[in-house]
């Protein structure tokens, strides 16, 4: 048995923010502001000091390298990370090579996983084979080896005949699709948003357009076959009207937001910096205080580090060039402080989107404090200043677009079903 006291607890199941105490034994959370019964042995007391103890991240979309690409990230170091960075659960993504397309390799990963990563480690599967958009996965033996959703990722299925029978085929299941709204053939070969600044850099660009005419196609979709669909990765204004109406319609959808749109906007690639190239581009400023907003009002339901390893060679490339993506899981809770320390939002609601949603979302037990909860739990000064130094993130990669950055949030522990994981 464990308890911990002097926290303020951050429950988002119940918005609540304040100071308490908690105890944990066999895994799971047994009491909370409840007096110990007897004489505890100080070994078994944690003061929190007044900080912050709040269910684990659950991060959906982190990309692993194996199989495939290990020199990338490894379920080992990508564990080493993530406990480091709060994350108690990662849900990974399907698009290795070869894909997460069969029983087999799914059991792979699980296997893997369950060897070397020391928090929670959540499969999804592809939703075609090969990603490659033309015949569906057999998603009933996907199920039953484990996957708790299917997605082809950024690999936008092209075919409405083929994607509308696999939404269908899903909705009889009671499967969950995840989609990458976006346009391909209009943000084919893009680097950057359509705007002054891409002109000016002469990069090539993809207008917000694309994204809500994926979305609007997606959701056509859904309403056609009633399946659930979460939109991943969302990032522009102009995509919430369209998700607003689905939501009021009564379609079963949800939508998520990368954390860097939520930090970063179009302009701080400055002069050509790769470790900001994302996908989806990072957007203007008005985007990303539209994204802020829809998070903090509820509209979009997670927010996620969608961690995208990619190596030096990748990276060190011209602007047009360069591999997306940046590695989130040690950065994803400071990137989050910031947008908490704007004041645009409050902690409860964001571990609402960090945690509670995302375990709601694939049916995973975590994300809440509540007695029988699982103790999947991070221990966090969200005030702790430091400068960020890329050299450090246990990461193999260290593609983050914080580097050199002043950010405030400090992981102190992570425990993982009463485990303790880091710190």
């Amino acid at each position: 048995m464990t308890t911990f006291t002097n926290a303020r607890l951050i429950n988002p199941e119940t918005y609540e923010d304040a100071l308490g105490s908690l105890t944990v034994e066999g895994g799971v959370i047994t009491a909370i502001n409840a007096s110990p019964k007897g004489d505890v042995p100080k070994d078994d007391v944690i003061d929190c000091g007044g900080k912050c103890l709040a269910p684990g991240l659950i991060d959906v979309g982190v990309k692993i390298g194996e199989p495939g690409e290990r020199h990338k990230e490894s379920f080992r170091s990508a564990g080493a990370a993530a406990a480091a960075g709060g994350v108690t659960a990662m849900v990974i993504r399907p698009d290795t090579t070869p894909a997460v397309d069969t029983p087999e390799t799914l059991a792979f990963t699980a296997r893997r996983a369950g060897e070397v990563a020391p928090v929670n480690v959540v499969p999804l599967a592809a939703l075609t084979k090969a990603r490659a958009g033309r015949e569906m996965v057999e998603m009933g033996f996907m199920l039953d080896a484990g996957a708790v959703a299917f997605t082809d990722c950024d690999h936008v299925v092209t075919d409405p005949k083929v994607y509308s029978r696999a939404m269908t085929y899903a909705k009889s299941l009671g499967a969950l699709i995840i989609g990458h709204p976006q346009d391909p053939t209009l943000s084919k070969g893009a680097a950057v948003t359509s705007g002054k600044f891409a002109s000016l850099r002469g990069l090539p660009a993809v207008s917000p357009m694309a994204e809500r005419m994926g979305l609007e196609r997606d959701l056509a979709l859904v309403e056609m076959s009633g399946v659930r669909y979460h939109a991943d990765n969302l990032s522009t204004a102009k995509s919430l009207p369209a998700l607003a109406r689905a939501k009021a319609a009564g379609l079963d959808v949800s939508a998520g937001v990368n954390i860097h749109h939520l930090c970063l906007n179009e302009l701080d690639v400055g002069d050509y910096r790769t470790f900001f190239k994302l996908k989806p581009p990072l957007r203007s400023e008005d985007d990303r205080l539209a994204m802020i907003e829809a998070v903090a009002s509820g509209l979009i339901d997670v927010v996620s580090s969608f961690h995208t390893p990619q190596d030096e060679e990748s990276k060190r490339l011209p602007f047009e060039e360069a591999a997306s993506g940046a590695v989130g899981l040690e950065t994803l809770l400071p990137a989050a402080m910031r947008v908490v320390h704007s004041g645009l939002i409050d902690l409860p609601t964001m571990w609402r989107a960090l945690s509670l949603n995302p375990a709601n979302l694939l049916g995973l037990p975590g994300g809440r404090l509540a007695v029988g909860a699982p103790a999947d739990l991070v221990l966090f000064d969200p005030d702790a200043p430091f400068v960020l130094d890329r050299a450090t993130l246990r990461s193999k990669s260290k593609n983050t677009p914080f580097d050199g950055a002043r950010m405030e949030g400090r992981v102190i522990g992570t425990w993982v079903a009463g485990k303790h994981v880091h710190g």
